[in-house]
């Protein structure tokens, strides 16, 4: 059931008399992963970004010393994932559902005495709805500490390792989700399937963007034909594996800063 969560770090496996009788609750960091099951191209299963999520956080853990106490709670495997609209197999909640299980997860959380949760979120299309979430628990909880953390914001070696190009426009299954796929779960990549595909640019001096300060709102079938938003032919398990080691390596420190996060007065 822990996957790829070190067991001794899975927030399941816990007794509920070990929790009620955890000294020092409130500095102990739960970490409740998000992630998605949506399309992501004919050559990627549509679980990729929980597994790249469980994939990053499990090696993250392993690498804490053992007096960090952290812990990771079950996966949500669900999120909002409405801009893969029409492509078969996406599976999404709306965002006032998706919004209501983070408040009430950090609900249930706050009664068992904890005081430090992150949300450790693995798909692009959320989190907006995340940080809104982070910051109402902390009006609701003044000595809660939440912390609305996506995945590929970390620091990590990611610009060494894709091109420019990828790196502006390679917004979903591309290069990097692929690669790191080819680390985690090889057997279920399918790179003879694997195209490239960048969405249509706007005019070269347009302030208008698909992705930056200047957006629009746009449907993955607005963009792309194939689902896939990058070119993920590039991809291989060595750059994955090099990906994969930078991030959790990042998450490890990241964890550990919020365990010695100080407390609210």
């Amino acid at each position: 059931m822990h996957q790829t969560i070190p067991p001794e770090r899975f927030f399941g496996y816990l007794k509920w008399t070990e929790i009620d009788s955890m000294p020092h609750r409130e500095n102990v960091v739960i970490i409740q992963p998000l992630g998605a099951l949506e399309q992501h191209g004919p050559h990627l299963p549509l679980i990729v970004d929980s597994a790249i999520g469980l994939g990053v956080l499990g090696k993250a853990l392993s690498l804490l010393e053992k007096q960090v106490e952290a812990y990771a709670l079950p996966c949500l495997y669900y999120g909002k994932s409405n801009e893969h609209a029409g492509f078969a197999g996406t599976i999404s909640l709306t965002s006032q559902t998706f919004y209501n299980i983070l408040l009430e997860v950090a609900d249930s959380l706050y009664q068992a005495g904890f005081r430090k949760l992150i949300f450790f979120n693995s798909h692009g299309g959320q989190p907006q709805i995340v940080e809104t979430a982070a910051r109402d628990i902390r009006h609701k909880y003044r000595d809660f500490w939440v912390f609305p953390h996506f995945l590929w914001r970390a620091p990590s070696n990611i610009k060494e390792l894709l091109s420019s190009e990828e790196l502006e426009y390679g917004l979903h299954a591309g290069d990097g989700e692929t690669s790191v796929m080819l680390s985690l779960l090889p057997e279920q990549v399918k790179m003879s399937l694997a195209s490239r595909e960048y969405p249509p640019q706007l005019t070269q001096n347009n302030l208008l963007s698909i992705e930056g300060d200047l957006p629009f709102a746009w449907l993955t079938r607005d963009i792309s034909q194939t689902g896939v938003i990058g070119d993920p032919t590039t991809a291989s398990k060595e750059k994955g594996d090099l990906l994969l080691q930078s991030l959790a390596k990042s998450w490890a420190q990241i964890i550990q800063e919020v365990y010695e996060f100080p407390k609210a007065h």
